[in-house]
């Protein structure tokens, strides 16, 4: 056989595996979509709402993190950002709930090229350390800012009606538009990762000076996935300011950057459905275990450790590997 038989061969094999692994990844999204319409006759569709702003904010964040390789513990300040330009331009301005949404959405960009242009001239835990100064500023705005009230924050935002014809005044009605907001942000996710500059950043990610070396504008990569996380994030905070109709200092502080990365940890980083599954655990303890107050932190903390010690891949990471499929 030919060294051209060969290559050819090989390159077949790796299309017909990369078309088998899309139609597995295309069942399960089919499958989330099914779960999703039958959900809330099921189960409360608020608190299903809230699980799916915050999968979409751990999808978000493992985009940055799981492909682009840069630990960020200042994503809260997209999410929380974005939920408050969303409720401020809801409530004040009087803008229906989609351009609302986009207001937001378009804010955290924004933000995220900001301190994204500054972020990434530091690596490692100094890059880390910077997200966080910088949130922390986003947090102290926020407290002073005479637009975001202070400790009380943003309330009773309202939900209005979308394109100004169907009234989202329902749960139920709001529910299909958050869960469309959300699958159609975790599939362009989804496409980010598998195109050739989701490729790059995994190129970079492994192995950044033989990236360099091959010639990608390393800075420009991670400049364009963290603004992409940023948008994405944003797209959650502001999605969860309508459902919820509030826009909290909760949502700005340090602890949700922690809280999202612990969402991706759990279910597993770099994985396409591993931060949904832990945004749903994470979510759900603090639902159910809400009566135990403080010590919901304690137990999280623990499972944490647990996750650490017996899914080093998290939840989905370790199923994968037990399958011997990707998820």
């Amino acid at each position: 056989m030919s060294a051209a038989n060969g290559a050819g061969i090989a390159d077949g094999v790796t299309v017909r595996a990369s078309d088998a692994l899309r139609a597995h990844h295309a069942t399960i999204f089919a499958a989330l979509l099914a779960a999703g319409l039958i959900a809330p006759f099921i189960l409360y569709p608020v608190f299903l709402m809230k699980v799916m702003c915050f999968a979409l904010f751990a999808c978000a964040f493992n985009l940055l993190l799981g492909h682009g390789g840069l630990l960020s513990f200042g994503h809260a300040a997209y999410f929380g950002g974005a939920s408050y330009i969303c409720a401020h331009a809801a409530k004040a301005w009087g803008l229906t709930p989609e351009l609302a949404i986009l207001t937001g959405t378009a804010a955290a960009a924004l933000l995220g090229v900001a301190i994204g242009s500054l972020a990434i001239r530091r690596q490692g835990i100094y890059f880390a350390m910077v997200t966080l100064a910088f949130a922390q500023m986003v947090y102290f705005i926020s407290v002073q800012a005479p637009f975001t009230g202070g400790e009380d924050g943003i309330q009773a935002v309202p939900r209005g009606e979308l394109f100004g014809l169907i009234s989202l005044r329902s749960d139920l009605t709001l529910y299909f538009v958050v869960l469309a907001i959300t699958l159609g942000g975790i599939i362009m996710i989804y496409r980010i990762v598998h195109s050739p500059f989701g490729q790059v950043l995994n190129a970079i990610r492994e192995n950044e000076a033989r990236a360099i070396s091959l010639g990608y504008r390393v800075n420009g990569y991670k400049l364009a996935v963290f603004i992409l996380s940023a948008t994405f994030a944003g797209l959650a905070g502001a999605t969860k300011a309508i459902v919820f109709q509030l826009a909290s200092l909760t949502d700005v502080h340090w602890t949700m950057s922690g809280e999202v990365v612990l969402m991706t940890l759990i279910g597993g980083m770099g994985t396409v459905f591993g931060p949904i599954v832990g945004a749903a655990v994470i979510v759900t303890m603090q639902n159910h275990l809400a009566t135990f107050g403080a010590w919901v932190t304690i137990m999280q903390g623990c499972i944490f450790v647990v996750c650490v010690l017996l899914f080093r891949e998290g939840i989905v990471g370790g199923l994968a590997r037990w399958m011997r499929r990707p998820l």
